[in-house]
């Protein structure tokens, strides 16, 4: 199924590429559909073949090759290019995690032979996924970020939340050693002080960022998703609201709509081009309605998870903007197509539920509407929302038990 849009160059395939356990990611879903819907062969490295995307009709072919994060770069370069040497021919790769943009950047020359890579450059990508580097980008190039410093121990983020006060905002601090050595498993809004006692390793360094929060009822959130060309030229931009996380407040999107936003998307393509960025890149950004100005949270050097939100009335998003600029092909210069939102259905029914009663009025954007894009769900593709279904209902079924355990172990024996 091709439809109408750019024409991709069907003779070179594409690499999903990943670093690290994360099967249930309906980012890499979204690159399978987008591209092989253009009849572009999709390969995919996945943990096991019954996880979604390895399921999708849309698939040229898996290739089994759990990763945690733990290898040394050498055998996974290695990796990659046994499998391009199994594709035979140049591939466009697609990384969905920061660490695989890390290695990307890092090993282009050696992956040349196989691949086509943005030419972005070697470093960037490692300053950018670090939070710490992103500070210090923002400082240099006076874009408004939440204030933020990295604690060398939990004696130092103890005196920071006394100084700052609470809820903090942690995150992990370096792309690589969020997999070796995390403080949190994701982004994590702390209340208190003894919250993060009990949250935070007593001993040893931490790599944690603590970062300003700023009020959910005085803030906005906001993306942007690009795709820059050689140089740092942006070649196609969009920008939306992110309407709903999990957890809330901190967590992965959820529900968000496409809304252009001509500042925001001046302010994001102007860091990329002063970066000299080239590639996709993922930014989040919080308005801070108390001052009037968008602080940018993150900047991810790969392909969202949510990036299916946006497409142009050209039909062009940006993992098709990568590819057809990596191919020799031209971007399509189009206005941002609306309205359109994105969905994770699964996850936003528990994020709308704690919404509404943390505001106790309904929550936006419950029932469906028109130009809704799906994470999972998809009629000419059913499999991976199946797979995903089940991966699912364990993961909860896994909580419960814990949570059952554990509330057991404190409660008084007679």
């Amino acid at each position: 199924m091709t439809g109408p849009g750019p024409q991709l160059d069907r003779s070179v395939p594409a690499l999903l590429v990943k670093v690290g356990r994360y099967p249930q990611h309906a980012g890499g879903l979204g690159v399978v559909r987008t591209l092989a819907r253009r009849g572009v062969p999709v390969y995919a490295m996945v943990e096991d073949r019954f996880t979604p995307v390895a399921l999708s009709r849309y698939l040229a072919g898996r290739v089994v090759c759990p990763t945690s994060g733990l290898e040394p770069p050498e055998r996974l370069v290695r990796l990659l290019l046994a499998i391009g040497a199994g594709i035979g021919r140049p591939t466009v790769a697609v990384p969905t995690d920061d660490e695989a943009a890390v290695l990307l950047a890092e090993h282009a020359e050696q992956l040349a032979g196989h691949f086509l890579l943005p030419p972005v450059p070697a470093d960037l990508p490692r300053r950018l996924a670090s939070k710490e580097g992103l500070s210090r980008i923002c400082e240099r190039y006076g874009v408004p970020t939440p204030r933020a410093a990295a604690p060398a121990d939990l004696a130092e983020l103890l005196e920071l939340g006394r100084r700052w006060g609470y809820p903090l905002v942690l995150k992990n601090l370096e792309a690589w050693t969020r997999l070796s050595a995390p403080v949190v498993q994701h982004t994590t809004l702390v209340r208190d002080e003894a919250q993060l006692r009990a949250l935070v390793p007593t001993e040893g360094p931490l790599s944690v960022l603590a970062q300003e929060y700023l009020p959910a009822d005085r803030s906005q959130d906001w993306i942007t998703h690009l795709y820059c060309g050689a140089g740092g030229a942006v070649r196609t931009v969009f920008t939306g609201r992110k309407v709903r996380s999990w957890p809330p407040e901190s967590g992965v999107t959820t529900r968000a709509e496409a809304l252009w936003n001509p500042p925001l998307a001046e302010l994001a393509a102007g860091l990329c081009e002063a970066l000299g960025y080239s590639g996709v890149a993922d930014l989040d950004w919080r308005l801070d309605l108390r001052d009037g100005r968008y602080k940018l949270v993150d900047f991810n050097p790969r392909t969202g998870a949510q990036f299916r939100l946006f497409e142009s009335t050209r039909g062009v998003d940006v993992v098709r903007a990568l590819h057809l600029d990596l191919t020799g092909r031209p971007v399509p210069a189009a206005e941002q197509r609306a309205p359109r939102s994105f969905v994770v259905g699964q996850l936003d029914l528990p994020s709308a539920l704690c919404w509404a009663r943390a505001r106790r009025r309904p929550p936006p954007a419950v029932l469906p509407r028109r130009g809704v894009e799906r994470a999972w769900l998809c009629a000419d593709d059913p499999w991976p929302a199946a797979a995903e279904t089940v991966r699912f209902s364990g993961t909860v079924a896994r909580r419960l038990a814990l949570a059952v355990r554990a509330r057991q172990a404190r409660a008084p024996r007679s």
